[in-house]
């Protein structure tokens, strides 16, 4: 595997592009879900915790719909999310039929398990997954969502948060999905799921903001809690699930070279029960969605590889990792 580049600090211009980027709101409204994306409210832990949600037209009262939970990352929005993504899980979700649902955290953060102080949803120890959780249920009971087919995607903090319901609420999670981060250093050491999780993990070599090797993660000069490796997380996942421990190391063919990326994709053996845990490496990749919106230069977050579209590789993943 190729060396990642050193993680670069943030600086205050860099700063201002970010929140220019993450900080889309959304109306906190409790409003009838259509085939549009709309956006709702519930009441949790004396909070009005609010989320974009798109169902689309063809669901009916026996559809039973799978949901994706799609997590922004820190000082960004359900909103935001969607534009990141450029839309295309609400599109996959006309195609398939599945509910695509973007929760909001509290002070646009995740309590995704890292000890900081830099933000509300971690100062305050907020219940994330106690939200995301009530979240669920809701829809479960409004639309009649496949409790076999719940699954977490999301990028940095989100990503972050996607892997701390892997561990929190296993029960309820098929599958998850984290772009762009990594598993908590704490949460490495506290992590007591349940059941099996099956993961997709998606990480640039030269994110700037997450490090590859593992350390503290950056933002604005300073230290915003440890991490450890993608390479130990990914493996970290294989064991618990149950797979063989050693990966197939498969180089995928250069879709546009124009990019300046490349991808190595890492597979562990399935386990018995068909869990599977695989690692999309993004060679010259950065903080970034893959074939998503480029939202700031590459001085500042790295590049975006247009080599996968992470949405549609996500998606597939999900389809084929129902609840066992």
């Amino acid at each position: 595997m190729r060396t990642a580049m050193t993680p670069c600090k943030i600086g205050t211009v860099k700063l201002l592009f970010i929140v220019l980027f993450l900080t889309t709101s959304v109306p906190a409204k409790d409003v009838q879900l259509t085939a549009q994306s709309k956006t709702g409210s519930i009441a949790f832990g004396g909070l009005t915790r609010t989320y974009a949600a798109y169902v689309p037209p063809s669901l009916t009262p026996s559809s039973k719909p799978a949901l994706v939970l799609i997590l922004h990352g820190g000082l960004g929005t359900g909103a935001g999310m969607q534009k990141l993504t450029l839309h295309r899980f609400n599109e996959l979700a006309d195609r398939d039929g599945f509910i695509a649902l973007y929760p909001d955290g509290i002070g646009k953060s995740w309590n995704d398990g890292r000890m900081i102080d830099g933000d509300r949803a971690h100062k305050e120890q907020l219940d994330d997954v106690g939200f995301l959780s009530a979240l669920i249920e809701q829809f479960e009971k409004q639309y009649g969502v496949d409790q076999h087919r719940v699954y977490v995607t999301g990028i940095s903090n989100g990503a972050m948060m996607a892997f701390r319901l892997a561990c929190d609420l296993s029960e309820k999670i098929a599958a998850a999905a984290p772009v762009a981060g990594s598993l908590p250093k704490v949460l490495a050491g506290t992590c007591r799921s349940k059941e099996p999780v099956s993961i997709l993990a998606i990480n640039g070599d030269e994110d700037p903001l997450v490090p590859f090797k593992g350390g503290q993660v950056h933002f604005f000069g300073r230290k915003r809690g440890e991490i450890i490796p993608v390479t130990e997380a990914a493996a970290f996942w294989g064991k618990r699930d149950g797979c063989g421990p050693i990966p197939r190391d498969e180089t995928l063919p250069d879709r546009d070279p124009k990019d300046h990326t490349s991808v190595e994709k890492f597979s562990f053996p399935p386990s018995p029960q068909g869990h599977e845990v695989v690692l999309y490496v993004i060679h010259g990749g950065g903080h970034t969605w893959p074939m998503g919106w480029k939202y700031a230069g590459e001085w500042l977050v790295g590049r975006v590889s247009r080599e996968l579209d992470a949405c549609d590789l996500i998606w597939d993943f999900f389809k084929a990792h129902p609840k066992k």
